[in-house]
């Protein structure tokens, strides 16, 4: 893609009212615009980068078995009415609207009863057990007051998979699987190493539900982790009761602030019961689903990694979930240099690079470093009148103060061989 085309454009301040870092540099280097508190645009940089993660977690998903969906946003009152959480008194969040031919509905806030309402139709036999359906969906939840970017927004973007099982022992074989995945899929977007298991609160479920949370001075959330285990316990659970049961010596366990990217949960028959969502087992008796939820914000995921993975310049993406491979910088307007950055830039795109080529020739060099290290591209390579006379590129990570003189077949080299790039099909 040519910058030139790129219609947005980068800004030297945030909002005021924004006070997160995610915020700030993602609305800066163009990657979201803010329509409202808790309400953000993707621009074309931030949807690169939203269907990246949506694919390793669309991968990981399928390989323990998932298989996607799509459920609507506009739900049904009677639905809701069946497990007691239509009502506001029990679920604050709503937006709700009206019909014009009458009738009151409300948009999705959670996918519990949306799922369950869909399978009872399809599951009648223990041969119909398991199933594991997911989506990526729009979610809207009425919050008071909202805050730190895109990880906490009225309106959001995440995954939901609920597993269906026969019993117990089916449910938790997969509820470990999910586990795995979930490590996996953290540690592709580059956090895994700042992401820890952490034991909190099953609510009404189950005594224990899990949480994935990522180690950050900016988290709302306090964990007491023990880094040999690499287990953690979040602080609403945090008890006698707990330590025992996880076998960590008091002694060795860190307080932590961090920010919850994923969770976990089972929950045995809460919702199936309202719905008499049953199967008839080996022996003709019917018995009641078992039910766990896997949900992901995709949002919170991004800007998480934007919090952690940045420096006083600006957003350093990992290569995996980044918009583009590489930053294509020409410098100058001389006719030899720009020249030889349209022949890199048609290579790179030949060979399905995925390259943003800074083809401008209005900004000095000192303002296109600034913005490529505020958009974070993990590699910049740059065309000058030095790399021509050196008859190479100057090829730079973002993470480097220093680059070198490469040759465009090098340059190729490394980018074609880098694996788990994932797709944009935009």
């Amino acid at each position: 893609m040519r910058q030139s085309k790129l219609f947005t454009k980068t800004k030297k301040e945030a909002p005021m009212d924004e006070v997160s870092k995610n915020a700030e540099f993602l609305i800066r280097a163009g990657f979201i615009h803010k329509e409202m508190a808790g309400v953000y645009s993707y621009l074309p940089l931030g949807l690169r980068v939203i269907k990246k993660i949506e694919n390793i977690i669309r991968e990981e998903m399928d390989a323990i078995g998932g298989i996607e969906m799509k459920t609507s946003i506009l739900q049904n009152k009677e639905v809701w009415e069946k497990s007691n959480r239509w009502d506001d008194e029990a679920v604050e969040v709503w937006f709700k609207t009206k019909l014009k031919n009458g009738g009151e509905i409300g948009l999705s806030w959670t996918n519990e009863e949306s799922h369950v309402n869909i399978l009872k139709q399809y599951i009648n036999s223990y041969k119909d057990l398991p199933i594991y359906p997911y989506d990526f969906k729009d979610m809207f939840r009425n919050e008071i007051r909202s805050k730190s970017g895109i990880m906490r927004g009225r309106e959001f973007y995440w995954k939901a998979l609920y597993s269906f099982s026969k019993d117990e022992q089916e449910h938790n074989l997969f509820y470990e699987k999910s586990k795995v995945a979930y490590q996996n899929i953290f540690k592709r977007v580059g956090i895994g190493h700042l992401t820890y298991l952490t034991f909190a609160s099953g609510g009404s479920f189950s005594k224990y539900s899990h949480e994935f949370q990522t180690i950050t001075a900016a988290g709302e959330d306090t964990i007491y982790l023990d880094e040999n285990s690499g287990v953690a316990v979040n602080k609403e659970v945090y008890d006698d009761e707990t330590i025992a049961l996880l076998d960590l010596k008091k002694e060795t366990l860190v307080e932590k602030k961090a920010i919850e990217v994923g969770n976990i949960f089972s929950l045995g028959t809460k919702y199936s019961a309202p719905f008499d969502l049953k199967y008839k087992d080996e022996n003709g008796e019917n018995k009641l689903v078992i039910m766990g939820s896997y949900g992901i914000g995709l949002g919170r995921l991004m800007g998480t990694v934007v919090e952690v993975l940045s420096d006083d310049k600006g957003i350093i993406w990992p290569e995996t979930i980044a918009p583009f491979q590489v930053h294509l910088l020409s410098l100058g307007d001389d006719e030899e240099v720009l020249k030889e950055a349209e022949n890199v830039y048609e290579r790179l795109s030949k060979n399905n690079i995925e390259v943003l080529f800074d083809d401008r020739t209005s900004l000095s060099a000192g303002e296109k470093f600034a913005e490529s290290d505020l958009i974070g591209i993990p590699y910049r390579a740059i065309i000058s009148s030095r790399s021509v006379k050196e008859k190479g590129i100057e090829l730079k990570k973002r993470t480097e103060e220093k680059g070198k003189i490469v040759s465009v077949d090098e340059l190729l080299a490394l980018l074609v061989s880098k694996p788990d790039r994932g797709l944009t099909s935009i």
